[in-house]
């Protein structure tokens, strides 16, 4: 089995985030989805469970925090190129996220920008030419 990677994020409104999410790329896997939770394939080894809060409450005795207020984590999405990284940020404005929640950054090799999802979750997608990446070191 490959290892895998599951993002669990809480959520406040299950419908929106799963429209939000296959706008970006995700495909829902309706085996593992529920209307407490929706499991969306980002690669064949990448998915992200959206939980409502009630429901991610259940794995943790923490408090949820709001994402919307503080940041955890960002979460850095490879693309393939800069056309890509323009294209899922505007896919993220259009389905009810915020891009560029921080300046774009460009450094030759390097090219990221930052959206957020409906709830405050930090995404950064990336292009990089590594080849140009390693001359640079």
């Amino acid at each position: 089995m490959p290892k895998m990677i599951f993002v669990n994020l809480p959520v406040k409104d299950l419908a929106a985030s799963i429209r939000f999410y296959k706008a970006i790329g995700c495909e829902q896997n309706l085996q593992f989805s529920s209307d407490q939770a929706a499991m969306m394939a980002w690669s064949e080894t990448i998915s992200f469970m959206l939980l409502t809060h009630e429901y991610f409450g259940t794995f943790t005795s923490k408090r949820i925090p709001d994402a919307q207020q503080t940041c955890e984590v960002l979460l850095a999405l490879s693309r393939d190129s800069r056309e890509e990284v323009d294209s899922i940020t505007k896919a993220a404005a259009a389905a009810g996220g915020k891009a560029d929640v921080r300046p774009p950054q460009d450094m030759g090799f390097m090219y990221t920008r930052a959206f957020q999802d409906p709830d405050g979750h930090v995404f950064e997608p990336v292009w990089m030419d590594m080849a140009a990446a390693q001359a640079t070191a």
